[in-house]
């Protein structure tokens, strides 16, 4: 189940709010995890056991860890960390392990492994992380750890959130969890749906219709297509990308406003920054947060020699590459970031601050751009053919049509994209999903999302077109 469907818009959803709502304080947590279960368990019925028990079992290790001292503590967040690690290992990178064992001893002339290949559970990347957070802030000391075990659950598998973030660490959420009456009163819940709606309509009005071109031109046999559409297909895919997965974040934030928590923002107009570092503290804010504080900082962080600190750099972002997808050009993607973020450390930000503003948000656009081919192309030999014809400059005629729909829309996603570059768009934006609204904000915000809300279910409705692009993570 998906947010953009119309079992979750039309059923789904509203039947949760209302019996929410109606229900008292202490039975409001129950059965959100309820509905958490049988949502999860809805897209990956086979798995649902083998996230509780894993849950269960990490609760009670954790729980003997926060009254341990010494070894024996140590021992035990080791053993919780290798846990999670350990399932993470093995259902999204057993296959792709084995895949490339065969491959080498097809080299050798030797008998391949056996093997059956093993599903990918829905979202284990991102709930493996949150994990990871709770174990690892209670061993920090940054917060006690939750009484019950249902309030954990509800922690890990809180549906907003499950499937494709934004990724919630425990010690911003683990108040909310026990008690989130002060947040929780009509202003938050219309500001919520308002978020969620504005959520929807990215993924459902501008990345769906971008993405059934970017998969046409990707599906070309051949790649028999000029330079002209090359460009245009990598363009759209970035928007797409960018308007499906902040639109799940604003979906997920906005639900969660509206039963009284609060996600962390996930997205801040990444493509107007002005050098791939400051991409990464605006792209999947959540997973670059994440990626400095339980890894970079623990490798060292800033305070190393210069060459362990551009080791350190490199190693978390064959990491994050490798986090995103089981596949070579996914490490590919995360060693190319790494280069520039050496290399801004080196020398492109002192170039940035002189050529100025927009050379700066183009050229990184540029580097963006090379970045998502190896990300979105099917494997590391296809993209290679992929940007041979970026830059092979062929511009004869092409068999690939792009109709008025598609350039409208890639017109819209490129303006609203890039406006964030316009003097005080991001005040007014933080200003917009803020709290305290007047009446007839408000009131104008609910009508903006009914109108959002109908025109996105009349789109899902009236085609067959609606991916689901976070499978492969």
């Amino acid at each position: 189940m998906v947010f953009s469907s119309s079992l979750f818009l039309l059923y789904f959803l509203p039947a949760f709010l209302i019996i929410y709502f109606i229900l008292g304080k202490k039975l409001k947590n129950i059965f959100a995890l309820l509905a958490s279960i049988f949502f999860y368990s809805w897209g990956a019925p086979d798995f649902i056991f083998v996230v509780l028990g894993s849950i269960f079992i990490d609760f009670y290790v954790v729980k003997l860890m926060d009254k341990a001292v010494g070894k024996k503590k140590l021992l035990l967040i080791s053993l919780s960390v290798l846990l999670n690690i350990g399932l993470l290992l093995y259902f999204k990178y057993a296959n792709f392990f084995i895949e490339n064992v065969n491959n080498f001893l097809t080299v050798l002339g030797t008998k391949n492994l056996h093997w059956t290949n093993i599903a990918l559970p829905i979202g284990i990347s991102f709930f493996t992380f949150q994990k990871l957070t709770y174990s690892v802030d209670v061993y920090r000391k940054v917060h006690a750890p939750l009484k019950k075990v249902t309030d954990y659950a509800l922690y890990i598998l809180m549906f907003p959130q499950l499937i494709a973030g934004p990724i919630v660490r425990f010690n911003e959420i683990a108040d909310q969890i026990e008690d989130r009456s002060w947040n929780e009163n009509n202003n938050n819940r219309l500001t919520g749906f308002f978020r969620f709606t504005i959520g929807l309509g990215k993924k459902v009005l501008i990345a769906n219709v971008l993405g059934e071109q970017v998969d046409l031109i990707f599906a070309t046999q051949d790649l028999e297509f000029n330079t002209l559409t090359a460009w245009l297909g990598i363009i759209a895919y970035a928007f797409q990308i960018y308007f499906d997965f902040s639109g799940y974040s604003d979906m997920a934030i906005g639900i969660g406003r509206m039963i009284g928590f609060k996600f962390p923002e996930n997205f801040n107009n990444p493509y107007i920054s002005q050098s791939i570092t400051e991409f990464w503290r605006r792209w999947h804010i959540t997973l670059g947060r994440f990626m400095r504080d339980y890894l970079y900082i623990p490798l060292g962080g800033n305070r190393v020699s210069a060459k362990r600190l551009y080791f350190n750099l490199w190693v978390v972002f064959l990491i994050s590459g490798l986090w995103h997808g089981a596949a070579w050009n996914f490490i590919i993607w995360g060693a190319f970031h790494g280069l520039f973020l050496v290399a801004d450390r080196l020398f492109l930000l002192k170039m940035f601050q002189k050529i100025g503003k927009i050379p700066s948000i183009v050229i990184t656009f540029f580097f963006t751009l090379i970045g998502w081919v190896l990300f979105r192309a099917d494997n590391i030999f296809m993209a290679r053919d992929y940007l041979n014809n970026m830059f092979d400059f062929d511009f004869s005629n092409d068999v690939i049509y792009f109709n008025n729909k598609f350039i409208t829309i890639l017109i819209i996603a490129i303006f609203f994209s890039f406006w964030g570059g316009f003097n005080n768009i991001e005040k007014w934006q933080k200003k917009l999903f803020s709290q305290g609204k007047n009446l007839k904000v408000v009131i104008s915000m609910f009508v903006i999302s009914i109108v959002l809300l109908v025109a996105c279910v009349g789109s899902i409705t009236s085609s067959g077109f609606n991916p689901f692009i976070y499978f492969r993570f």
